[in-house]
């Protein structure tokens, strides 16, 4: 019988997400309709879908071997697991989310200190709990189970903690934010005593390095070019690379073909300046993954 990994994905709004990053590390999950045990092409890998807030818990546990959730949420939870990897990505873009402190626009709330005796909805009770007992700020912290930035809007609590990308949302709430509390992204997690099993920790070590590469590769691009051999020192001065471009000799001895990996925010900049300095035959090509 095959040996398994207990792997945990986590469901909900970074769900889609994480599928589409496992596919482009190599792994296929396919989850199946009210089934919380999507498939999965590797053997040596049982899938579980888990909510992130209990993920942690379930890692602590040996529940599950390893998990992808939020750092926010292992702080939440208290949860004694070790962090493999920390993969940046979200919903919707590539960046770390926020905790943060909301209030109405025309709230009297101006400073954390004016909370004393109010009351705050939020999903991270513990952690919010912990943040007010530090500033000795005696405050009502109650459980929201969602729509949290309503419960500010219609009366139901004096503020709320809130996790946000860009704040947009929560201007169009007519709120705003009254400081921050936590940066988060999402981990790569194992339980301790898996890491102890050999084939377990080669295993997790092998699918954390294949998601880090999947998420480098996000970042950055391959171009290729095609050089006249004497403006070769021109144009090498003009590339950004990893260590240095790749130059290779074409056919006819006049030519050298170059290729190097750059950050896609160059290349909107950079292929003009190449094409302007003789380059030709400029091909911009995506990559799947980038080994550290």
């Amino acid at each position: 019988m095959t040996q398994k990994l207990k792997l945990g994905i986590p469901k909900g709004s970074l769900q889609v997400a994480t599928v589409d990053l496992f596919s482009q590390a190599g792994w296929i999950i396919n989850p199946r309709s009210r089934n919380y045990f999507p498939s999965i092409n590797d053997d040596e890998i049982s899938c579980s879908l888990v909510r992130a807030q209990e993920m942690g818990s379930y890692i602590t546990n040996g529940v599950l071997d390893a998990g992808l959730t939020g750092q926010d949420w292992l702080a939440e939870t208290n949860s004694d697991v070790e962090i493999i990897s920390h993969l940046i990505y979200s919903k919707s873009s590539d960046q770390p989310c926020r905790w943060v402190l909301v209030v109405k626009q025309n709230s009297e709330i101006q400073s954390v200190q004016d909370l004393e005796g109010k009351r705050i909805a939020t999903e991270l009770v513990n952690f919010t709990r912990q943040f007010l007992t530090e500033r000795s700020i005696n405050a009502a912290v109650d459980f929201s189970w969602g729509a949290t930035e309503a419960k500010v809007v219609e009366g139901l609590a004096d503020a709320a903690v809130e996790i946000t990308e860009t704040g947009s949302t929560i201007r169009a709430h007519g709120l705003r934010i009254l400081c921050d509390l936590m940066e988060t992204h999402t981990v790569f997690a194992a339980n301790k005593l898996a890491l102890e099993v050999p084939w377990k920790r080669k295993k997790i070590k092998q699918i954390s390095m294949l998601l880090v590469s999947a998420l480098s590769a996000r970042e950055r691009v391959l171009l290729k070019m095609n050089v006249p051999k004497e403006r070769i020192t021109d144009i090498v001065n003009k590339l950004p690379s990893l260590h240095a471009p790749t130059i290779n000799h074409l056919h006819d001895g006049k030519w050298l073909a170059i290729e190097t990996v750059v950050h896609k925010e160059e290349v909107r900049t950079l292929i003009p300046v190449l094409k302007s300095s003789g380059a030709e035959g400029i091909l911009e090509i995506s990559l799947h993954k980038m080994v550290p």
